[in-house]
């Protein structure tokens, strides 16, 4: 077991901690999500107001839902009486075996924590006490009687789990172990004060200080470390942790019990009584404030507003920018009192005449902007999902309008967050005067449109000026007025009616360009919406020195609920002296750029349909058609045997005599060779005409392929390898894990689902297993460049996932209605299926098969 360093985490009250856990809440906006949002500092690695745990159900957490109201959990749906019950019940076996190992570990590091207590107790009445009876008192106060409470569950649940029956009963063992969850707010209370006095006693006394520094923890027994040296802060922090371990096991024991089980009610009770504990502490801590209200006024025309993310004392907020005729106005909404008019507050204004653009040189010595961690951006993502389908199912069932309402409240606040944190394109703007100021945006496209909007108002004779503070108060006062944003764009901000957008794959090919009026090197990106922000999807190759190009290429584009492509043309620029080092800066300059709505009843057609976009005036002409979901996943097998595309894996292995196929191992070493550094591998479209060549001359085993593979751009290749997977007759994880694999996935217990996980593993047919070690360990090689190349083991797993895991027609017909809905309950989880192993250190093919039971020790 690996030493836990929780230097400074322990400095957090115990209210900052299971705040942590279990509150949802965005600080500082209201309904509307107009007043700030306070994010952690920059460099900080977990978000307060995040869960830990990206499977968490918002049911988890009575807080979450609404204050202190207490939460019946509902029936697990798919566990009615008599219905899959089996299934259930093996899931229970492993999430209680997961849970028995960590449970041996937590007893063994408090036992550790008890270890000093009773010689510590025996010097306090001699001559030279180490501590006083107080100070001891003080330092281990409940952890006995914590250890004796755990003592006893574990005593009495080991047998059971050892002794597996499907009508163990054991309710009644977490029932009592929430009964006394007394104890646990009596410690928490103390934890503070604990640890000041331990620290106060470790500087004034140097032996306690050596105590406390290095106490030795039991391993468990069937590991190979008998002991870990633990500092006593970190032993502290453990019973904290365990409050939250508990309750999220009991979650996922529901889940898979059948509702007429014996143990249903006494869990149901165990976890009311446990959410009722969590909520009576979250209830004491509110961070929400009033706010500020400021009068009426009206002036100016209105040019341009928008919502933006800016970055200002190193926490991202979000601002609505009003671009006037001769001035830059950056506010926000304050929340006013009941049957006020809502009113903006002014951050800062700019003169459009004091307003330049930094130079490439000054926005090189400006500090580089950092991303967003990739994984908490996906534990976004996967709430969203979870909470888009309760929203459905409390519809579906003709739900409480105020179930509803809250759910939706809850979706809104993870969206405004992923809104907040995912844009990365810098746009700096500086006052001659001397303030800079920086926004944060999701596309070129976006800092295109504003700072062609400032530059065209600029070219006006525009005087500098100062407002006076009445001046400011009726600017500010007429944006309310003249606004014409006025929603975030959120989905849950839309009206039900409204297009939920498109689900699927969408075919682009983009002919060619006329309109350029001097030779150039010219290119074009194609972007999509998802989330409310725009992603770069694909990208032509550099059509060099011309004024009519002709590309002629194919892309293929996911789109997750997209409403709008948009299409970039560039010209490339060569010169490396004009190279902008800034991490996400494009140095190559906009040509033109434009946006169509991609409408339902026009894209959804089997035929292509060929458009024209003009773009200050360059017209660029492309064809496109749509591929919903539902049929993206009809996998038809190959009639050709003898090929390797819609080849079973079993079959091309066997006739190859090879563990893994050969078109896989041909296509990673490619990639590897020549394009592990090349920005956006995997996630950047090959042009599909190439992938066809490559897929036929693979298909004919031509002795070509080597030569045809050293020329191919290496797009096409990566394109390559992520079709073979998609074309399987079955799925690489195979359609009989599947259901495994999202269960597994969805428990919150890391024993419980490291457990499940290997186990999954282990049950794959052997060319499957092997291969797909082989790809989980070339693209943690890729990730291993991720500055460089961009690709995240995150940004990896959301091009792989799907493609490897992938419900069968059969089980999305039985379980979803729409393509929306495939979506929103699988794709999500397919992802994070994969990033679980992406994370796991390297999984031996030899050594899991040797394990006929995984128990882990991570706790």
């Amino acid at each position: 077991m690996e030493p836990l360093s929780h230097r400074g985490l322990p400095r957090l009250s115990w209210i900052d901690t299971l705040y942590s856990n279990f509150s949802y809440g965005a600080e500082d906006y209201d309904a509307e999500g107009h007043e700030e949002q306070k994010g952690p500092p920059e460099g900080s690695e977990t978000m307060p107001y995040i869960d830990e745990s990206p499977t968490m159900s918002p049911q988890l957490s009575a807080r979450s839902q609404g204050g202190g109201d207490s939460i019946s959990p509902t029936p697990p749906e798919g566990l009615a009486p008599g219905v899959e019950a089996g299934k259930g019940l093996e899931m229970r076996k492993l999430v209680l075996s997961g849970f028995l190992a960590s449970e041996e570990i937590y007893i063994n590091q408090l036992e550790a924590l008890l270890l000093p207590m009773k010689p510590l107790k025996a010097t306090a009445t001699t001559s030279q006490p180490v501590l006083t009876i107080q100070q001891i008192e003080t330092i281990f106060y409940k952890i006995q009687d914590i250890y004796e409470i755990h003592k006893e569950f574990y005593d009495n649940l080991c047998p059971k789990v050892q002794q597996w029956d499907s009508q163990v009963t054991m309710g009644h063992l977490f029932q009592k172990l929430a009964s006394q969850l007394g104890v646990y707010k009596a410690f928490v209370d103390n934890y503070k004060v604990a640890l000041e006095t331990a620290e106060k006693c470790s500087q004034s006394n140097n032996q306690f200080q050596k105590i406390s520094e290095e106490l030795k923890v039991k391993g468990p027994k069937d590991s190979k470390d008998s002991h870990t040296s633990v500092t006593m802060e970190a032993l502290l922090y453990k019973p904290i942790d365990r409050v939250t371990r508990s309750t999220l096991v009991l979650h996922d024991l529901l889940k898979h019990t059948p509702v007429d089980h014996p143990d249903y009610p006494l869990l149901q009770d165990a976890l009311r009584i446990s959410q009722n504990f969590l909520s009576s502490i979250n209830e004491d801590i509110d961070p929400r404030r009033t706010a500020v209200t400021t009068p009426k006024g009206e002036t100016r025309q209105l040019v341009k507003d928008g919502f933006l993310v800016e970055m200002s004392e190193s926490s991202r907020k979000l601002r609505h920018v009003f671009l006037f005729t001769d001035v830059l106005l950056c506010a926000k909404l304050k929340k006013t009192s009941a049957g006020k008019h809502q009113q903006y507050d002014c951050k800062w204004y700019i003169p459009l005449a004091d307003l330049v653009f930094p130079s490439p040189e000054e926005s090189e010595a400006s500090p580089q902007v950092h991303p967003f961690p990739d994984h908490e951006l996906e534990d976004m993502k996967m709430k969203i999902s979870a909470l888009k389908s309760e929203i459905q199912k409390e519809k579906a069932n003709k739900g409480q309008s105020r179930a509803i309402e809250r759910l939706k409240k809850k979706m809104f606040e993870n969206e405004f967050l992923l809104l907040l944190n995912s844009p990365t394109i810098p746009f700096r703007i500086h006052n001659r005067n001397g303030k800079s100021y920086l926004f944060l945006l999701s596309s070129d496209y976006e800092r295109s449109e504003w700072r062609e909007a400032i530059q065209k108002l600029q070219k006006k004779d525009l005087q500098a000026f100062v407002l006076s503070s009445v001046e400011l108060q009726v600017l500010t006062g007429s944006c309310f007025k003249l606004r014409t944003v006025h929603n975030i764009p959120v989905t849950s901000n839309k009206d039900d009616d409204e297009s939920p957008g498109l689900y699927g794959f969408l075919h682009v090919i983009v002919h060619s360009a006329k309109g350029f009026k001097q030779s150039a090197n010219l290119y074009c990106t194609l972007e999509v919406d998802s989330f409310g922000y725009f992603v770069s999807k694909a990208k032509t190759r550099v059509f060099r020195d011309t004024t009519e190009p002709k590309w002629d290429e194919e892309f293929e584009i996911e789109l997750e609920g997209s409403q709008s492509l948009r299409i970039l043309c560039y010209e490339k620029c060569y010169d490396k002296t004009k190279v902008n080092k800034d991490n996400n800066e494009i140095v190559d300059k906009i040509m033109g750029k434009g946006q169509i709505q991609l409408d339902p009843q026009t894209v959804e057609t089997k035929n292509w349909h060929t458009d024209v976009i003009e773009m200050n005036g360059i017209k660029v002409e492309f064809s496109m058609k749509f591929t919903s979901r539902d049929m993206s996943l009809k996998r038809t097998p190959s009639k050709k045997q003898t090929g390797v595309f819609g080849v079973k894996i079993s079959v091309v292995t066997k006739r190859e005599r090879s563990k893994v196929p050969y078109i896989v191992r041909q296509c990673v070493e490619e990639v590897e060779k020549r394009g592990i550094e090349e920005v956006g591998i995997y996630r950047i479209s090959g042009v599909a005409t190439d992938i066809q060549a490559l897929k036929a001359v693979f298909d004919a085993n031509n002795k070509d392929i080597l030569l045809m593979l050293s020329d191919m751009d290496i797009n096409a290749i990566a394109g390559t390898l992520k079709l073979y997977f998609r074309e399987l007759p079955e799925p690489l994880l195979t359609d009989r894990l599947y259901p495994a694999f999202m269960e597994g996935i969805a428990l919150s217990d890391p024993a419980a689902k490291e457990n499940c996980m290997m186990h999954l593993l282990r049950s794959l047919p052997d060319p499957n297993l092997i291969t797909f070690l082989f790809l989980l360990e070339h693209l943690k090689r890729v990730a291993e460049k991720e500055p460089i190349n961009k690709m995240s083991l995150h940004n990896l797993a959301t091009v792989f996932g799907p493609t490897l895991l992938r419900p069968s027609e059969v089980e999305s017909k039985a379980h979803l209605t729409s393509a929306a809905d495939i979506w929103s309950h699988d794709v999500m989880a397919q992802v994070q299926v994969l990033l679980y192993y992406l994370h796991h250190p390297p999984i031996s093919f030899a050594e899991l098969k040797r394990n006929t039971l995984y128990f882990s020790t991570d706790v």
